[in-house]
């Protein structure tokens, strides 16, 4: 009777990517016994109950939640007594929620690092911040158990656990593939979405960030299964942890492909001042212009029956094994349609949510385990590696036969 009361999970945001790891918990009834899916809107909770319950036969239990309030978080961990709470919300929310598990004494996991909502500001510090604090609590926090960040630094871990006695160069390459035939929408929370690739381009290189215009940086690369695209060179959130545990890699860059239409579209929208994240009054009222975007947009769930397409993410690193200069490949490839036929939801969510799902199980079974606040790329990469190709998300190496020359 322990172990059941052990694996009940409370799982805070009911999006796409809440949506899949609730469908993928479901899965696994041996390591989640009993699931609470928690969001402002109740509604978007009991539609993911729906869908879970018609394609597992699994009852979960929903609530509402109001995730910056963390006296309300507070009260909704006391009343499930969850063995761990997997943020699945909106990257603001991060440091309330991490507030209410210390409160609580509960474990946490999360996909994307806290950031400030007046400020595109990706960084892990505010999160690192919180490491003697869990310690003293003796719980754990494992943060950025998506794909990127998430997978793609296990990938790091793995590939320097088994491919390479040394990685002195590392290119994380994130294509998405799809097409959801809208003129303009973004695949993930559209205000985070373009708050991301509007910010300016950093890569890691010779021990500093070396700092350049957003989207400036081109490059075609030729992805299996999806083709020909062009990639940007932009910053993402794992370039900082990785560079902190692999301090021997001299160059980290990420790079995302995004197809000129989209480019077209976000440049209009910018100079027209649709992506600002200052307020500015209209008709009397205070309104924050991409969040008003954002309510025009496609809402990212609603583009799983219409998406076509691959995602194909990976690692590409080169360094030394016995002695020998050596490159290594290892990427996903995820297929919209199949995604979507699984849990109702596109890959993007669902490269995310997977992630989010194995990290859980590996708490939740004791195979990754600490006191204190924990980048994914700290442990162990093999139980996690095992679980991709289990689960959905399968995994190959392919050597390549030079480094790459851009």
């Amino acid at each position: 009777m322990e172990q059941v009361e052990l694996s009940k999970v409370l799982v805070i945001g009911a999006g796409g990517v809440g949506s899949v790891a609730v469908h993928k918990m479901a899965q696994n009834p041996d390591i989640f016994s009993h699931i609470t899916l928690a969001s402002r809107r109740i509604v978007s909770c009991e539609k993911v109950a729906e869908s879970v319950k018609a394609r597992t036969g699994v009852t979960i239990d929903v609530a509402q939640v109001d995730a910056d309030n963390v006296a309300e978080t507070v009260a909704l961990i006391e009343r499930v007594q969850p063995k761990l709470v997997v943020n699945l919300a909106l990257p603001y929310q991060d440091l309330a929620i991490m507030d209410a598990c210390l409160a609580t004494k509960t474990d946490y996991l999360d996909t994307a690092n806290y950031e400030p909502r007046d400020t595109a500001k990706f960084e892990y510090s505010w999160q690192w911040a919180y490491q003697d604090r869990f310690k003293e609590a003796g719980i754990m926090a494992l943060l950025g158990s998506g794909f990127d960040p998430g997978v793609t630094s296990v990938f790091a871990s793995y590939i320097k656990k088994h491919l390479l006695d040394r990685i002195d160069t590392l290119d994380i390459l994130d294509c998405n593939g799809g097409d959801h035939g809208q003129h303009f929408a973004t695949n993930f929370n559209p205000e985070i979405n373009i708050r991301e690739v509007t910010a300016p381009s950093r890569h890691w290189e010779g021990g500093k960030w070396v700092e350049g215009p957003a989207l400036k940086h081109k490059q075609p690369f030729d992805f299996d299964q999806v083709g020909e695209k062009n990639m940007y060179l932009m910053y993402h959130e794992e370039l900082e942890s990785l560079a902190k545990f692999y301090p021997e890699i001299k160059r980290i860059r990420f790079w995302m492909t995004f197809g000129d239409a989209y480019l077209k579209h976000l440049e209009v929208l910018q100079n027209v001042g649709m992506t600002r994240i200052d307020p500015v009054i209209y008709n009397g009222q205070e309104i924050i212009p991409l969040q008003f975007l954002k309510a025009v947009l496609p809402e990212p769930s609603s583009l799983g029956p219409t998406t076509k397409g691959k995602t194909n993410i990976g690692d590409i690193a080169t360094g030394q094994k016995d002695g020998q200069q050596k490159t290594v490949y290892v990427y996903n490839v995820c297929d919209h349609e199949d995604a979507y036929a699984e849990t109702g939801n596109q890959a993007v969510s669902y490269t995310t949510g997977v992630p989010a799902m194995i990290g859980a199980a590996l708490m939740l079974t004791g195979a990754w385990k600490g006191e204190g606040v924990f980048n994914i790329e700290q442990f162990d990469p093999d139980p996690f590696m095992d679980m991709l190709n289990k689960h959905g998300l399968p995994w190959q190496v392919k050597e390549l036969a030079a480094p790459l020359d851009f």
